[in-house]
């Protein structure tokens, strides 16, 4: 009853939609008072509270709120078959100071975000997240979290620092394949690197240096961070962030412009000082909970660009893009990763808000050294790609709908069981080619 009631939903969704596509291409007139405009044409469900908002907006306080829904299923393949229903909110208040009339350069961010429902992520035998949305704040039961308090500093034009607790989900960015997939695509494997997420906690305590050689930080900014490698997005972190478990990164990205057209290089590199003895130090891996030999330090390198191939206005048209990691392969079991395809930004005449993507990734595994029991399943694991499709429908600047579609060759080989009596884990079931199919609506208030 409950696929059937999902399957009604999206198809009512869908069909609504489609009713109103026509009205998706118009865009806020006055760009001084952003949350202005009628019912299809303001950027936010809610307006702009009776020009309160743009008012807050005017003086450097914004609120950023929106909502992801997801219906998901394993039509083929994988472990498990079946529909699964979730969501993730996400609040998120800016300050600049400036604008407030206090002092230049000072900028405060606090996120709170929280998921709910359950997702087919562990359904599917992939290492990688088909549903990157239900993975974020953590992938446990629903709740309420606060991933980010942080204050930057700008002392001059070229350079800034930042301290608190970061939401580090801000690097690794790519014009066309980027986010918590809440906007372009849904798989973990093609919004970030994911050499590096072993080494680098989604939220954690920290500090940064910030770097702009041009002045604009669109043209090229480099970042040096420091965070507690212990960091969660459901403790505050104190606790551990004097421990010892660091992570030191540095990230590179700057403008290209080849062709006269836009495009992006990023380039950088991570190392954690943490002694890894099991699979679940990152909580976006879908790898279940396994003691393995320790390992001292991890490290990773990664690099991606983005280019536009087609761009007859700025910021619209159709490029290609692609990234590259690589780790150490001893803690992390994500040792090399390519991933490559092609998006577009209102390519269609009317449809200027419209967001499509092709893409496709490959993972060397690197199968870790269980201790105990385990001992005889060392190489459950196997090398994983698999390939996306999406359309971003726009149906107002504030609601999206989108069509996914996903085939996956899953990392994990077998459904293992342990029998209790002997303690021998023995071979279940194969896990098989995964074709995953969902709809996401996402609206922003």
């Amino acid at each position: 009853m409950k696929m059937k009631q999902s399957l009604i939903i999206m198809m009512f969704l869908t069909l609504f939609g489609l009713s109103f596509a026509a009205q998706s291409s118009a865009e806020v007139a006055d760009s001084s008072k952003p949350y202005s405009g009628d019912f299809w044409s303001c950027s936010t469900l809610t307006g702009d509270w009776g020009g309160i908002r743009n008012d807050w907006a005017a003086k450097g306080i914004t609120f950023d709120i929106d909502l992801t829904q997801t219906a998901q299923s394993v039509v083929i393949g994988g472990k498990d078959i079946g529909w699964e229903y979730g969501g993730r909110g996400d609040i998120t208040f800016n300050l600049d100071t400036q604008k407030l009339g206090l002092w230049p350069g000072g900028f405060f961010t606090v996120e709170v975000e929280g998921n709910y429902g359950k997702s087919v992520n562990p359904d599917t035998g992939a290492i990688m997240a088909v549903n990157t949305n239900q993975m974020f704040p953590t992938t446990g039961d629903t709740q309420v979290n606060i991933p980010e308090v942080a204050f930057t500093q700008f002392l001059s034009h070229y350079f800034g620092v930042a301290v608190g607790k970061f939401d580090t989900t801000s690097g690794d960015a790519n014009e066309f394949a980027h986010g918590k997939g809440d906007k372009q695509f849904m798989n973990l494997a093609l919004n970030f690197n994911p050499a590096v997420l072993l080494t680098v906690p989604y939220s954690a305590l920290g500090a940064a240096i910030i770097i702009l050689p041009t002045k604009d930080p669109n043209e090229a900014i480099i970042n040096l961070m420091y965070l507690d490698s212990n960091g969660k997005a459901d403790d505050a972190g104190f606790d551990t962030v004097l421990e010892g478990n660091n992570t030191y990164s540095i990230e590179g990205r700057v403008r290209t412009n080849f062709f006269g057209m836009t495009g992006h290089q990023v380039v950088g590199a991570t190392y954690s000082s943490k002694n890894f003895t099991s699979l679940d130090q990152s909580l976006r891996l879908i790898v279940e909970s396994r003691a393995i030999q320790q390992e001292d330090n991890s490290w990773s390198i990664h690099y991606n660009f983005d280019q536009y191939i087609y761009e007859p206005k700025k910021g619209q048209g159709i490029g290609i893009f692609g990234r590259f990691g690589a780790s150490d392969g001893d803690a992390n079991p994500i040792h090399h990763f390519y991933s490559i395809g092609v998006g577009g930004k209102g390519v269609i005449p009317g449809r200027k808000l419209d967001e499509f993507g092709i893409g496709f990734y490959y993972i060397d595994i690197s199968n870790p050294k269980f201790t105990g029991l385990l001992q005889r399943t060392r190489s459950f694991l196997r090398d994983e790609d698999g390939a996306e499709l999406y359309y971003n429908l726009a149906i107002t600047p504030w609601m999206q709908l989108t069509p996914d579609l996903q085939f996956i060759g899953p990392a994990q080989k077998d459904v293992l069981d342990i029998d209790r009596t002997t303690l021998i884990a023995s071979k279940k079931k194969s896990v098989d080619t995964t074709t995953v199919i969902g709809l996401r609506l996402r609206m922003v208030f």
